[in-house]
């Protein structure tokens, strides 16, 4: 089943986030759409959200599985007023309002895995790509694209995937709203990125601290041809993770795929 896209427009009326919405049955993605609407000028808060992708997006130039009338696609465009290399903590604060909001359905069952993927019983519900344009005077903007797994079922989920990624469904053994789910995205995407803008990091790094297992664990972070190997000891106030390398040296991993190593 579709989207109900006036029931969704009435519902965000005077909301910061989803006004104005972009709706599209298929799309190839969102991020690609939103993207354009940033660079045509569109306004803080823009939300752009389809039923289907046939070129859903997920990070380091991954696919995002998109099947229609089952889960949730949606970007935003956000125009924060903060320096490039502070862009990242967006990511780390929409983690943040995702695990919030899924925990309600699943509660003491989420988790949050560097950089921005969202986990519930240790499996992937929600993926999240930040995609940002900048200029001579900072960011021009952030596309914020999100991804969550609703109403998909085991068998519809791509046979590799199975055994790391899961729904709300398939957790909850019932179908979900979509509809409530996504206005609640909304406003709790709201309420977080209020909180950064107006006051900072401190809380949000708080809150991911405390729904991260891999900090004090031994890790393993792979960006394209380098690996980074040691103990995660937290997040840096630009969003990037803090490991001690086996060779007592802290350094400082802004992206890759980071993975808790198995005690030997």
């Amino acid at each position: 089943m579709g989207w109900n896209s006036e029931v969704l427009e009435k519902s965000l009326a005077g909301k910061f986030i989803g006004r104005p919405l972009y709706y599209y049955p298929v799309i190839g993605s969102t991020n690609d759409v939103a993207f354009r609407l940033g660079v045509w000028g569109a306004l803080e808060g823009t939300a752009v959200i389809a039923d289907s992708q046939t070129k859903g997006k997920g990070r380091l130039q991954r696919v995002w599985h998109s099947p229609p009338g089952s889960n949730i696609y949606t970007s935003i465009i956000l125009r924060p007023n903060c320096k490039p290399d502070q862009a990242p903590q967006i990511s780390i604060a929409a983690g943040v309002a995702v695990a919030e909001i899924i925990n309600e359905y699943c509660p003491g069952h989420v988790q949050l895995k560097w950089p921005n993927d969202v986990l519930l019983n240790k499996k992937k519900v929600c993926g999240i790509l930040a995609q940002m344009k900048t200029s001579a005077n900072g960011i021009d903007f952030v596309v914020l694209g999100i991804g969550i797994n609703v109403n998909i079922g085991y068998n519809q989920l791509p046979p590799d995937i199975r055994t790391i990624a899961t729904s709300l469904a398939i957790e909850t053994g019932r179908e979900i709203a979509r509809l409530e789910l996504i206005i609640s995205l909304y406003e709790n995407l709201a309420k977080w990125y209020k909180q950064l803008t107006q006051r900072g990091f401190g809380a949000i790094k708080e809150k991911w601290l405390n729904l991260a297992p891999m900090i004090s664990q031994k890790v393993q972070v792979m960006f394209r041809n380098e690996v980074v190997s040691g103990k995660a000891l937290g997040l840096d106030d630009d969003g990037s993770l803090i490991i001690l390398t086996v060779n007592n040296e802290t350094v400082k991993v802004s992206a890759g795929d980071a993975t808790i190593l198995k005690e030997s």
